[in-house]
């Protein structure tokens, strides 16, 4: 059996084979509606949730003031925010990681062809 680069029908695989550019990453567009979503969907739905959550620890608190339950769940409400803010802080680095993405490797692309044109050979005067 011999080693085969090829795909499906013998066809060359590779973010450089034609057509390969859906097998090497994401393009554009799905780059920037990730980062929609994290915007639109994932930031605001954590922040509700993590606020519901805070909200009813300190309720539970407060119901059982004197006990050393409360003291410990008063401790978990500290924590609790302490993580969210981490958390909210990867999903706004992510969000802006997706939103430059697409504009560094074009700025690579264009640096890439400006210079292979620089590149001359006698071939350019046939």
């Amino acid at each position: 059996m011999a080693w085969d680069e090829s795909g499906a029908g013998g066809a060359p695989v590779g973010p450089l084979a034609p057509g390969g550019g859906d097998l090497f990453g994401s393009s554009p567009a799905e780059k920037k509606s990730a980062a929609n979503d994290i915007e639109t969907e994932l930031e605001p739905d954590t922040k509700r949730a993590s606020g519901g959550a805070k909200e009813s620890t300190n309720t539970a608190a407060r119901t059982l003031d004197g006990w050393e339950t409360a003291s410990g769940l008063k401790k978990v409400v500290g924590t609790w925010d302490q993580q969210v803010k981490v958390l909210m802080g990867r999903l706004g680095a992510e969000k802006a990681s997706l939103r430059s993405a697409s504009g560094v490797f074009f700025q690579i692309d264009v640096g890439t062809g400006d210079e292979l044109r620089r590149v001359r050979s006698n071939l350019d005067e046939l």
